[in-house]
């Protein structure tokens, strides 16, 4: 009314102003030195209007931030399976990718040339991929994964920016530096954090071991059957044996309360039909 706001609102961008220059003379006019307080001036303490000064500051990425794909793989240090590949080449990712951009050459056994859960291959063209996460979300084996890598420019995009199985792939221990919380509630629906395979083979072998201890257990030495049928004789005995035969005072008794209900409903029917 009558101004009023518009007057506000220049209040509003004269004070970030003045704080936008209070804060370069606190810093010395040099964003860059304090990289301590970096992170609290781009989160919600953050007062006044200042440029990053990229690419001597970076501003933080969440967790969740998306961009090229990668393949996880065991740690080089895995007690069982040192550097093996999560992907196991099935193609849902290449199938749910929307511009196709994903090829995948399944692995054979050179012995026999039967197909084997490994890819011989596996190709990304950067330029096509959308960063929509589609093949990280579809995956039943949280083998690929999104990543926060932005900084991907070249002068040969013909060659560099389609990426092939060793440049793709990545260690689980890099995932779950970058994405802390995400791996972890992956490994709690999983149950653990090793593969789904290697989960399932675990729960197969336990159950098994524990089939075999519960054979393996003694079981409780056997009665002679002279023994079973002397012993259970008297319980036998107990069970057939004929109840005592009532006395005949308590039959004479039973016998008269029974003649003294039925004499008095007689008495009640004949009031009711006088």
């Amino acid at each position: 009314m009558y101004g009023l706001g518009i007057l506000k609102g220049l209040g509003v961008t004269i004070r970030h102003f003045i704080d936008t220059y209070k804060n370069d003379v606190f810093y010395g006019f040099n964003k860059g030195k304090p990289a301590e307080e970096f992170g609290v001036r781009q989160g919600t303490k953050s007062e006044g209007i200042y440029t990053v000064q990229y690419p001597d500051e970076k501003v933080a990425v969440p967790e969740r931030f998306r961009f090229t794909p990668f393949l996880v793989v065991n740690d080089a240090d895995h007690p069982d399976a040192p550097g093996e590949d999560w992907c196991t080449s099935c193609g849902i990712c290449s199938k749910v990718c929307p511009p196709q951009c994903i090829w995948i050459v399944r692995g054979t056994d050179p012995a026999t040339g039967r197909p084997v859960p490994q890819p011989e291959a596996f190709f990304i063209d950067i330029d096509i991929c959308m960063n929509c996460g589609f093949c990280a979300e579809f995956c039943p084996f949280d083998a690929i994964k999104m990543d926060h890598d932005y900084e991907m420019s070249n002068y040969d995009r013909t060659s560099v920016n389609i990426h092939d199985k060793e440049r793709l792939s990545k260690p689980f221990s890099y995932y779950r530096s970058i994405a802390p919380t995400t791996a972890e509630e992956e490994a709690d629906a999983r149950g653990g954090w090793e593969h789904t395979d290697v989960i399932k083979e675990k729960k197969k072998a336990e159950a098994a071991a524990a089939k075999a201890a519960a054979a393996a257990a003694p079981k409780p030495a056997a009665v002679p059957v002279a023994e079973a049928t002397a012993d259970a004789a008297p319980v036998a005995e107990a069970v057939t044996a004929p109840a005592p035969e009532a006395s005949a005072d308590d039959e004479e008794q039973k016998k008269a309360e029974r003649l003294a209900k039925r004499e008095a409903a007689l008495a009640r029917k004949k009031a009711k039909g006088e």
